[in-house]
């Protein structure tokens, strides 16, 4: 396969086939910086050598009613979780100040839920309210559960810049991983989100059983949906799920085609390497920024994670730079 006339394809407008995006994660370990260079002049074209960190506020926790196998905040598991309703507008506040002590670019306010009540959503606007007259320049992002149109409206209307919806995994896949919603509804909530102009943070888990089609075709359909944001996020086997104790099957080295197959993909989207990613790509996480952008930073929902300063050392260390509050242009040095 000639991975350089792919990505050149893909530089110039045009785009990958499901056979050849399946190649990625077919590929020999032989072949993987060739795929990774031609991941990298991608990324370098839309967003240079920037990373943008985010850091997330867990601000309900442990009590959702929905039945996702793999996350340790459903209510139908049983584990040391922490648990607690919704975070007040003073707590959420006070988070900011977290991310903005660590250059974040944005800060993800996520309630484990199936959807927000009135009464949360208003927590969530009032709090982003705060934010943004405090912090101008640090971006808001909210995952809070499936969405109707006029709840993203308000979101919208308050200054929340982006929505989190992930779709898991793909549409055949789906049914093995969540029983209590079905994929169409996460299809119209990412919608919903879009139609209103906020931009859409929509991605997937990868090591969950599914085949690598299936990974293929989680990236075509969140490139169907025009993603602005891509979380790659890796399999972490929680205590208390169905996961829990299984070994996960990916290697650092699928986790780096992950990446590259969905910056083929998702050329011009945000491609995060996510949840998961210090204990799956272990020496190979400064690889895994030639073809993503972004990180999270100190740490996920309910499981630890490299601080700020190792992040920071390893970004500089492989010769990019921490994207700036407010900076829009990618520095192409």
């Amino acid at each position: 396969m000639d991975w350089k006339a792919i990505g050149d394809r893909v530089l110039n407008g045009g785009k990958i086939t499901k056979e050849e995006a399946l190649a990625v994660l077919e590929s020999s370990n032989d072949e993987l910086l060739e795929i990774a260079q031609a991941a990298f002049r991608i990324r370098k074209k839309h967003f240079g050598k920037t990373v943008s960190i985010h850091l997330l506020q867990n601000v309900k926790s442990g009590i959702c009613p929905e039945d996702c196998t793999f996350c340790s905040q459903s209510s139908k598991y049983k584990n040391d979780v922490e648990r607690y309703s919704m975070q007040t507008v003073e707590t959420i506040v006070e988070g900011a100040q977290a991310a903005v002590d660590r250059n974040a670019k944005r800060y993800c306010m996520v309630a484990s839920s199936r959807a927000p009540s009135p009464k949360e959503l208003e927590v969530v606007c009032e709090a982003t309210r705060q934010i943004k007259q405090k912090y101008p320049n640090l971006e808001i992002c909210s995952s809070l559960g499936l969405l109707t149109e006029e709840k993203a409206k308000q979101l919208k209307e308050a200054g929340v810049n982006r929505f989190n919806h992930n779709l898991e995994t793909s549409e055949n896949f789906f049914p093995e991983v969540v029983t209590t919603h079905d994929f169409e509804e996460r299809i119209h909530t990412a919608k919903t989100a879009k139609k209103v102009g906020l931009d859409l943070c929509c991605g997937g888990l990868y090591g969950m059983g599914e085949s690598l089609q299936d990974r293929v075709d989680l990236a075509f359909a969140l490139a169907d949906l025009d993603v602005d944001s891509v979380p790659v996020n890796f399999l972490d086997p929680r205590p208390g799920t169905p996961f829990s104790g299984k070994p996960n099957p990916l290697t650092p080295n699928d986790c780096i085609r992950a990446l590259c197959m969905m910056r083929f993909v998702c050329p011009t989207a945000e491609i995060r390497a996510a949840g998961g990613r210090e204990k799956t790509l272990r020496g190979l996480q400064s690889l895994a920024l030639y073809p993503a952008n972004s990180i999270f930073t100190a740490g996920y929902l309910t499981t630890g994670g490299a601080e700020y300063e190792q992040d920071k050392q390893m970004i500089e260390d492989a010769g990019f730079e921490i994207e700036i509050q407010g900076a829009k242009e990618p520095a192409l040095a």
